[in-house]
């Protein structure tokens, strides 16, 4: 009885563990949807950046800020176009629904200069913002868009790309900002991830100097979006967003926050970047793929990272008495 309880008890500690963070799952560009790596798992071709942990980076002036948890470079890099709708489906660590709902999500991009992002270093990215939401307008409970991750299975967060942006290759930050713990100094919850994508068209729209921002740089501890005291206050108080205002070249975001509005294609999911020899329905994207590999994950059970697998034995061998055999 003894082990059968120590046993149960340590897999119902192990599930928030495993879930109660999270990342970007899939990205999706127009009508195509890109796979993401699982954190911690050996890397497949991908256009997102990897992270090692679902684990939120903590600290305003975390070196991880830029792109999530010690994040490495991406494999591929994939056309879009000005205007183009994109998709980001944040899940839970065992990729069930996204377990946070308190805070806002913002977005924001940087030129990868003359590189073509796959060996682009994010430390040095100056970035500008091009879109933020945070409570849902005319709710009167203050509820936030990112409980539509956290209530509904499947529900990306949704963004658009500015419709004249300059061509070339940029990295899109989308980021989550959990608030659940932000009334206390430190406590807020900072969930970045990095795609890499290559803008093509004739547009000529650019941030200016002073929109542009390091990350991390932008934000502090002490910034009254990041430090909320009054988060779970009703009625709901304003909120300011941290980081720079959205670059003037963008223009008002046109982007539902969350899918459902009907207004955002049904992405088609790729496992890697999809080819150029797809049907005549194609959108004509193609991504360069820079390294290659056969390993696929299919079920469930493989998205736990192994770090986690090894603290979970070493809690087991605890609970049992400390017998390993």
């Amino acid at each position: 009885m003894l082990r059968l309880s120590a046993i149960s008890l340590l897999l119902l500690l192990s599930i928030p563990y495993v879930s109660a963070h999270g990342f970007v799952y899939k990205v999706g560009i127009a009508t195509e949807t890109y796979i993401g790596n699982i954190p911690n798992a050996e890397p497949t071709s991908s256009i997102v950046r990897q992270i090692d942990t679902v684990d939120p980076v903590k600290g305003a002036n975390n070196s991880f800020l830029n792109c999530g948890q010690d994040a490495q470079l991406a494999s591929n890099i994939t056309e879009a176009n000005p205007g183009d709708p994109m998709s980001f489906l944040w899940t839970g660590g065992d990729l069930s629904r996204w377990p946070h709902n308190i805070g806002p999500m913002l977005t924001y991009m940087t030129s990868c200069s003359s590189t073509d992002c796959t060996t682009f270093n994010s430390s040095q990215a100056k970035w500008f913002k091009i879109a933020q939401v945070g409570r849902i307008p005319g709710d009167s409970d203050g509820t936030w868009f990112q409980n539509n991750l956290y209530s509904q299975d499947g529900v990306p967060a949704n963004v658009t790309l500015p419709a004249n942006i300059l061509p070339g290759a940029y990295l899109i930050r989308h980021e989550i900002i959990a608030l659940h713990l932000a009334t206390v100094l430190g406590g807020a919850e900072f969930y970045p991830s990095c795609s890499q994508i290559l803008v093509t068209g004739s547009g000529t729209g650019a941030p200016t100097d002073d929109e542009l921002v390091l990350l991390p740089g932008a934000y502090t501890d002490e910034d009254p979006g990041i430090l909320v005291p009054d988060v779970f206050n009703t009625p709901p108080p304003p909120y300011t967003f941290p980081g720079p205002p959205i670059a003037a070249f963008v223009g008002v975001a046109s982007s539902p926050a969350v899918s459902g509005s009907g207004s955002t294609p049904t992405p088609t999911v790729s496992a890697s970047a999809p080819t150029s020899s797809s049907s005549s329905s194609t959108t004509g994207k193609t991504c360069k793929l820079k390294r290659v590999s056969n390993s696929t994950l299919t079920k469930r059970e493989e998205v736990v990272p192994q770090r986690h697998l090894s603290r979970l034995v070493r809690g087991l061998a605890f609970a049992l008495g400390g017998r390993t055999h």
